[in-house]
């Protein structure tokens, strides 16, 4: 498991991430999202929507491996989108994944 993975398993059980699409468009039109992650293999439309209103809002957007990694990093069935609502995990998150 990689040290992103467990980081955002850590964030889950700190009740600071939203998964699902709709609920994660709301979280970034709210301003509080602080980083998306978003899998390699959803769709073109969800890739779109997303990546869009992470522009429109200033979101920090990574894209990761797929849905089922995404899934498991957060103990559950497969997860297209994620947004974390935590300065300080989205932080150390971001910094994980550009490695």
């Amino acid at each position: 498991m990689n040290k992103w993975m467990s980081l955002l398993g850590l964030a889950n059980r700190a009740r600071k991430i939203v998964s699902g699409e709709e609920l994660v468009l709301k979280e970034i039109r709210n301003n509080r999202a602080k980083v998306i992650l978003l899998s390699d293999d959803a769709s073109p439309n969800t890739m779109k929507k997303i990546s869009d209103k992470c522009n429109y809002y200033g979101v920090p957007l990574r894209i990761v491996n797929d849905r089922y990694t995404l899934g498991q990093a957060i103990g559950k069935e497969a997860r297209v989108v994620i947004a974390v609502t935590d300065e300080g995990f989205a932080r150390k998150l971001i910094s994980l994944l550009e490695i």
